[in-house]
């Protein structure tokens, strides 16, 4: 649907693909578009107070609500990204890269100050956002001579837990970027690039491009040149500002957003706070996000008849499997109307 608004300059509702699923009948249904185009996502002139995203304010607001610190609660919206590097490793060429990539990124280098209470993007310049990578050795130590230069030092057998704190450790989003590098030397030619992120900067789409970027940085800055990448058409601030213009304002009934907003108070209404579901302990008083993972798999010949059964109804296999867990907690005893996150 994306796609089709940018490439053919048209409206187009998400619903149309369900109700015309093929190209035949999606191109009848483009011939009366549903309402008037979005307005172009281009470089945006910037204010003195550059607005946030709607999902930044979201995670800017339960960052706040948590509070800076580590562990379980302050990194539940952190995106670490560990890369094994084999090999000889150019320690001036990750800062480099390091520098370049977040040069490239405003929203690598992006504060959120708090003015009267609502939260707006600051852009650092450059040379202002720090990138310098931390450095843990976790090499072994190679005589009982050198315990008294072991200061910093985490050895092997550290590397699991110091990796979990350099992950965990939280970030003072007003104060600094949203992104941080540390360096694990394991051996001579072993170490860990760990890349942690914020959620407010990126996400999982963002993983592929930035690690992308990076390592084109690093490959370059080791042969002595600078990437030599095109520069971005847009920036995240711009983005920011672009939602703004094409939601428009919540006390406008009118606006898209003011229908948003009155369409899910509606549908909303009457929630359960709280679903009555059987457990197997209390509900602490403060959530600690230790969560657990259940795999399992379902085998082919399901996976079949619930595609068939998706497209009978013009449904996603999601939408399937989202009414199935919704009946499953009806047989639990939450009731029906049954609120999933």
């Amino acid at each position: 649907v994306s796609r089709a608004r940018a490439a053919l300059d048209t409206e187009l509702a998400v619903r149309a693909l369900f109700e015309a699923p093929t190209v035949a009948a999606l191109a009848a249904v483009l011939g009366e578009p549903d309402g008037e185009p979005r307005p172009k996502l281009v470089p945006a002139e910037r204010p003195g107070l550059v607005p946030v995203s709607y999902a930044q304010r979201r995670l800017w607001f339960i960052h706040d609500l948590e509070g800076l610190g580590a562990g379980d609660a302050a990194a539940t919206y952190h995106i670490p990204i560990p890369l094994r590097l084999t090999g000889a490793l150019d320690l001036d060429a990750v800062r480099a890269a390091m520098r370049d990539m977040m040069t490239r990124h405003e929203a690598l280098r992006t504060v959120f100050v708090q003015v009267e209470g609502e939260p707006y993007q600051r852009v650092l310049a450059p040379e202002e956002a720090r990138a310098e990578p931390e450095i843990i050795d976790c090499t072994p130590l190679r005589g009982a001579g050198e315990a008294a230069s072991a200061q910093g030092h985490r050895g092997p057998d550290g590397l699991q837990a110091a990796v979990f704190e350099a992950a965990t450790r939280g970030f003072d989003l007003a104060a600094e970027p949203p992104v941080r590098a540390h360096v694990f030397r394991i051996a001579e030619d072993d170490h860990l690039l760990l890349l942690v992120m914020h959620h407010i900067a990126g996400d999982g789409w963002s993983m592929e491009p930035l690690a992308t970027d990076l390592i084109t940085a690093y490959a370059a800055r080791a042969a002595g040149a600078e990437p030599g990448w095109a520069p971005l058409p847009v920036q995240y601030a711009d983005y920011a500002i672009w939602q703004r213009e094409v939601l428009g304002d919540e006390a406008d009934p009118g606006s898209v957003m003011g229908r948003q907003i009155a369409h899910w108070k509606d549908a909303l209404a009457g929630l359960p706070e709280e679903l009555a579901l059987p457990s197997d302990r209390p509900r602490p008083p403060r959530a600690t996000h230790r969560g657990a993972q259940h795999p399992f798999t379902l085998p082919p010949e399901l996976h079949a008849a619930l595609t068939a059964l998706a497209r009978d109804h013009r449904a996603s296999l999601f939408m399937v499997l989202q009414a199935a867990l919704a009946g499953l907690f009806t047989r639990l005893g939450a009731g029906t109307d049954v609120p999933i996150g």
